[in-house]
């Protein structure tokens, strides 16, 4: 990841298509478009590639989230349950729709807790959001069980898990509907975008309505556009739809380098006998976009950052002090920190879920340390970075 790092002619192909034609909205302007239809192209792509019956683009992850959520109905006082290690993105898009995010502990796999997500269950819980956290899934097995015993809808949160897959099923269209995010650092991008997928007509057509002020798009005309629900501006661009169009084409192959990456740099901290890995509910299935591990300890863990930083081995991240990732650091959200003005209990029942104890998860995130895996690497530099990894954490280990 990402899939920036290799930016090239079939980009700049598909962006001057959209240029020459000067029609940047993916909506109407029919004949001066002469064909043109990359957002289009783009969601039938999606489609076949990631074995889904329909399709919504819209402009970010988060706008992927909010549009799901306001198409399965999801709304005031209405509970998602969700994990406390996350991108703030996933809080924000269910506050967003009137609802009350549950933050629940992961377990070693980084991701929900199916114990956890049971104990968290109450008459107000309408779905549970898994989130596929650094390119691997939730156990979905377990979490889809829950759902059908308790009559709740599964919403994946797949933004950073493009081109996993859960027992040979693409992450993102297992559940009710799932959301990729396309931004700059997406192991495929649009510079900035989103997909909801799903498999129930009803849930896209209500997608397509919501992220175009409600149109329905039944007609040629937009003008002349019926409104069956009130909707918002989350429309992509045909240029961001372009360079999506370019990268889906190249995603295998992204995706071989991130898995031979991933690989090297495995084989090399596996011979160290302190260091554990994630649990991978489908190792087969892992997008290889992150190698995360574990440390015996919080204390030796941050030495071991500090010596990666100190040693300008770049790319890793330790999330258990992450600003945008984990409970620990979103004070914002503790506070309720809004600049609209929320409901007096809205308001309350966020704080609430925010401020509870996270004992497991922190003694799961303190030991933590999440290796970014580029696929700029030559097979040279990769093996470089594994053996200046492996002999830092070594360092560390030896003096303590």
């Amino acid at each position: 990841m990402p899939g920036f790092e290799l930016f090239g002619a079939d980009e700049r192909k598909e962006v001057n298509d959209v240029l020459e034609t000067g029609i940047l909205m993916r909506y109407g302007f029919d004949a001066a478009r002469k064909g043109i239809w990359k957002s289009i192209d783009l969601e039938n792509a999606i489609k076949e590639r990631f074995q889904t019956p329909h399709a919504q683009l819209v402009s970010s992850g988060t706008a992927a989230l909010t549009t799901a959520m306001a198409a399965l109905g999801i709304g005031y006082g209405d509970e998602i349950i969700m994990p406390a290690f996350t991108f703030v993105a996933s809080f924000e898009a269910v506050v967003s729709v009137g609802a009350i995010p549950v933050l629940v502990d992961i377990d070693n796999s980084l991701t929900l807790d199916p114990i956890a997500v049971k104990n968290a269950i109450t008459p107000k819980t309408k779905a549970i959001m898994p989130v596929h956290m650094c390119g691997s899934m939730a156990d979905l097995d377990a979490l889809q069980t829950i759902c059908k015993e308790h009559n709740l809808l599964l919403l994946e949160d797949a933004c950073q898990a493009i081109g996993g897959t859960y027992k040979g099923k693409p992450l993102g269209s297992i559940g009710d509907a799932g959301t990729f995010s396309f931004d700059f650092v997406k192991t495929m991008t649009c510079g900035e975008g989103g997909v909801v997928m799903t498999k129930h007509a009803d849930v896209y057509a209500k997608a397509d309505q919501y992220s175009d002020h409600g149109h329905d798009h039944a007609g040629k005309d937009r003008g002349a556009d019926l409104h069956p629900y009130i909707g918002y501006n989350f429309r992509i661009s045909e240029l961001h739809a372009a360079v999506g169009l370019a990268q889906i084409k190249r995603l295998d192959s992204f995706l071989a380098l991130q898995k031979r990456n991933h690989q090297i740099i495995k084989e090399a901290l596996q011979r160290i006998p302190e260091i554990t890995f994630r649990v991978l509910p489908d190792e087969a299935g892992d997008s290889c976009s992150f190698i995360s591990f574990f440390l015996p300890s919080e204390a030796l863990t941050q030495k071991v950052v500090a010596a990666f930083a100190a040693q300008g081995i770049a790319g890793n991240f330790y999330w258990y002090s992450n600003n945008w990732h984990y409970i620990s650091k979103w004070d914002h959200l503790k506070n309720a920190a809004f600049m609209n003005h929320l409901h007096p209990d809205h308001k309350a029942q966020i704080i609430h879920h925010a401020t509870k104890s996270f004992a497991q998860s922190d003694a799961i995130m303190s030991r933590c340390i999440s290796s970014a895996i580029s696929i700029g690497w030559t097979e040279e530099q990769v093996k470089e970075r594994a053996s200046a990894m492996a002999n830092a954490i070594k360092s560390v280990l030896q003096s303590n």
